[in-house]
């Protein structure tokens, strides 16, 4: 008989095979088995899950099978979230199967989030789920201090809306001798959709409509749930995300950031001196700052003046790039920088 179907008949019988268990089975090199279980992917008989080093071949049909959805639950304490995600993908081919670009998305994004919740959140237990069917979807819920909460103490802010704001600019972390603050920004806008769930609060990014919401849940979600979603058929590399931020891609620093206007106005039309002052928090550390005026119908001339020409004088070397402004916007923005 053929090897290539002695080896597709002994998937079938104990539905897996490893290549050192052929090795050792047919007394046959190493190189020989692997080129043949090559050209068996190749051409779709076969499935490769696992990592390098836990690599296994499975049937189409139950590779499948094997990728629906994953749960786990663990105490918080010392615990490195590579080895959650090291454990995970020694369980399951959920993740080593995914495609190149999805799979560097997820680890970068889940172990971010997973090590918000681990350092972060103070919660004696972490829950984590991931499930792959047209969309990688993953949820990391913990029982903790909550991210809002946390973020308001810890910067001395007065609301949660205030938090979501600081959140929203990047580089923002409670613990910053320890961290850089960018695992939330990048994360928030590589997904589809990504969700923040906290005490009463939720912050929906969703990307597919360009659009950011904020609402209030009853009852109150005690900890914090983060949700990550993205398409399976995804074509976003991370590398692109990263870029975009950058004022100069060569420098690889993360030293650009874009502010949603209409987050800072609280339902007025008219913006205070003091809330640009608001939205001028923390800003200095960037060299470029998009603000997105759109849907904001009007500023008042201090925010304007605050922003355009005192921020400015103050800090000559950022650039301050105003989009998406309709006609009185831009004459109030013009005006004061003349």
């Amino acid at each position: 008989m053929d090897l290539r179907q002695e080896i597709l008949e002994l998937i079938a019988q104990n539905k897996e095979v490893r290549t050192r268990e052929l090795v050792k089975k047919y007394k046959i090199s190493r190189q020989y088995v692997s080129r043949i279980l090559q050209q068996l992917v190749k051409r779709g008989d076969v499935v490769k899950l696992g990592s390098v080093r836990y690599a296994y071949y499975v049937s189409p049909k139950h590779a499948q099978k094997l990728k629906l959805k994953i749960s786990k639950r663990f105490t918080n304490r010392n615990v490195k979230e590579h080895e959650v995600l090291d454990k995970i993908e020694k369980e399951t081919p959920l993740i080593s199967s995914l495609k190149e670009n999805l799979r560097s998305i997820f680890n970068y994004s889940f172990l971010e989030m997973l090590n918000n919740a681990i350092e972060h959140s103070e919660s004696e237990n972490v829950e984590l789920s991931i499930e792959e069917n047209k969309d990688l979807i993953f949820h990391i819920d913990d029982l903790g201090i909550g991210i809002f909460k946390n973020i308001m103490k810890k910067r001395g802010l007065k609301t949660e809306l205030e938090a979501v704001q600081d959140l929203l600019k990047g580089k923002t972390t409670t613990q910053p001798q320890a961290h850089s603050g960018e695992g939330i920004f990048f994360t928030s806008k590589i997904a589809d959709i990504f969700i923040l769930e906290s005490y009463g609060y939720k912050l929906t990014i969703d990307n597919l409509l360009k659009d950011i919401f904020l609402e209030e849940l009853k009852p109150a979600k005690k900890g914090t749930r983060v949700t990550f979603k993205i398409s399976s058929k995804s074509q976003k590399h991370l590398n692109d995300i990263f870029k975009k931020y950058q004022t100069d891609p060569t420098e690889h620093a993360f030293d650009k950031t874009e502010i949603q206007i209409r987050l800072y106005t609280l339902g007025t039309i008219h913006v205070s001196r003091s809330q640009a002052r608001r939205v001028l928090t923390g800003l200095e550390k960037f060299k470029t700052i998009i603000l997105d005026f759109d849907r904001v119908p009007n500023i008042g001339q201090a925010f304007a003046d605050e922003i355009f020409r005192v921020f400015k004088n103050k800090h000559s070397e950022i650039e301050c790039k105003p989009i998406n402004m309709n006609e009185a916007v831009q004459f109030m923005v013009e005006r004061v920088g003349k």
